[in-house]
């Protein structure tokens, strides 16, 4: 019982915040819900497919196949694929998530995992697309290649501040979480 008010106890503060605010002022409760809602309603219709994708890649794709394209010695393969998965994607950030998760437990570098995060919060295709005819060619092209680069600096840098027991404790959280 312990355990299971501890994992929860940020969705239990706010259950107790709404509580309250629902006595000291309802209207703000009850908005504070409606915008809840909408974003639970939202969540579901994302993060279901991307559970289904994040199936299918870990059946269908065998760690060694990860490895040998996005692992420590892939080197621009790895970059390359990293950038394909970033941009190639839609949907939130936070769906983004589950999958940089499969990809550090396949084996995939964690500087090509940062480098796909960086790339699908600018440079995923519909973003792109809409940044090209609301604001341009010329500026759509300074703003990735100026984000890309940055992502790239960033990712490796990132990777070097990691310790291997660091790594390793991701690591162990990741796969403790798949079972």
């Amino acid at each position: 019982m312990k355990n299971l008010l501890i994992r929860h106890k940020f969705t239990l503060t706010f259950l107790l915040m709404i509580l309250v605010m629902a006595f000291v002022e309802p209207a703000y409760a009850k908005s504070s819900l409606n915008i809840s809602y909408d974003n639970l309603v939202t969540m579901m219709g994302v993060i279901p497919p991307i559970f289904i994708l994040i199936g299918l890649m870990d059946v269908w794709i065998p760690k060694e196949t990860m490895i040998k394209y996005m692992g420590d010695h892939s080197g621009l393969t790895g970059l390359f694929f990293s950038f394909l998965l970033g941009s190639m994607a839609a949907g939130p950030l936070y769906a983004a998530f589950p999958i940089a998760a499969l990809l550090l437990r396949k084996g995939a570098r964690f500087a090509y995992v940062f480098f796909f995060l960086g790339t699908w919060t600018s440079a995923k295709l519909p973003l792109v697309l809409f940044e090209m005819t609301s604001l341009g060619i010329q500026f759509t092209m300074i703003h990735i290649t100026s984000m890309m680069l940055m992502y790239l600096v960033g990712s490796f840098y990132l990777e070097s501040l990691l310790k291997p027991h660091e790594k390793i404790a991701i690591l162990d959280k990741i796969h403790a979480m798949a079972q």
